[in-house]
């Protein structure tokens, strides 16, 4: 029965296999998996996300960077209620041995992590600044393609069908074989059907050159690249510079993504699971129970063989 829960299949299927109610399968669960109090030792490097469980409340995780061990799963993300839980269980001894702390883009991790882990270095996950800037490009790419009069030019197609493209790294495109873009209908090297959206476009060619120099220094872990850009960048009236403006106020926890090679990358596929479960089981009343159910799935996950 607790292999079966560790899978992504509701409560409900487990009891129709297993050949009793669905009651007695969650009785079950709560009797044989508890949620832990604490761990032993608090690791050295650890992630942060948050995931909505029941309802509309988002909830905070925690897991250690390098054994993916889950380390807590709070009811809420509310910042008292993530210091409460760390100042309660752990002493200031522990979270001095904390030396980084992989966030997203929320702000509101940086203002108590140094509180709770004096020696902690923050990260931000590289995936959520390639989000950001990806956002900005595709706010340009869309002010375009309104302001394009013919929707029938080539251009209007570009812009609008192979967006895909725009996003991609400049080293990835394409640029001596031909291939059929459905959208644009015809046959065309993609590095000149990219070139095709930017010609003519300087407000927009500025925002994808931007968008490329954070894509190489982030894949290359050129700290002193992406540096350069946030020192000599100078606002050109897009919308890379509120995207450019948030990298600068968290500059010393960007340039750490370069420094580091923690992410967050098994908390947002354990997110993703999550998500899944929760429509498998058409949601979930009990927090509790989800809790359960989440701890199984982590086990789960890190356990499996590589």
């Amino acid at each position: 029965m607790i292999r079966l829960a560790k899978e992504l299949i509701p409560t409900t299927t487990i009891a129709r296999i297993v050949g009793i109610s669905a009651s007695n399968v969650q009785r079950v669960l709560n009797k044989n998996v508890h949620l832990t109090y604490r761990v032993k030792h608090l690791p050295p490097n650890l992630c942060f996300d948050e995931i909505r469980t029941c309802g509309h409340r988002m909830s905070f995780d925690c897991c250690d960077a390098e054994s993916h061990q889950l380390i807590t799963t709070l009811p809420t993300r509310l910042s008292r209620d993530i210091i409460d839980y760390f100042e309660a269980r752990y002493s200031l001894q522990e979270r001095r041995t904390v030396q980084t702390v992989t966030i997203d883009m929320n702000a509101q991790y940086v203002q108590f992590i140094h509180r709770l882990f004096p020696n902690a270095e923050l990260i931000i996950d590289r995936f959520h600044i390639v989000q950001l800037a990806a956002r900005a490009l595709d706010q340009e790419r869309l002010r375009l393609l309104h302001q394009e009069i013919d929707q029938h030019s080539r251009r209007y197609r570009v812009l609008k069908s192979q967006w895909r493209s725009f996003h991609l790294n400049e080293d990835e495109l394409e640029r001596a074989k031909s291939r059929y873009l459905r959208g644009l209908n015809e046959w065309i090297v993609p590095q000149a059907a990219v070139n095709l959206g930017l010609d003519h476009a300087p407000r927009f060619r500025a925002a994808y050159e931007i968008y490329q120099t954070i894509m190489t220094a982030l894949k290359n872990k050129s700290g002193a690249k992406l540096a350069h850009l946030l020192k000599i960048y100078k606002n050109c009236g897009n919308a890379m510079d509120t995207t450019i403006a948030k990298l600068r106020k968290n500059k010393n926890a960007v340039l750490n993504s370069c420094r580091y090679s923690y992410s967050n990358g098994l908390l947002e596929v354990l997110n993703r699971k999550i998500k899944t479960l929760k429509r498998n089981c058409f949601g979930f009343r009990n927090q509790y129970n989800m809790f359960i159910r989440i701890r199984l799935i982590h086990e789960e996950k890190t356990h499996s063989p590589e």
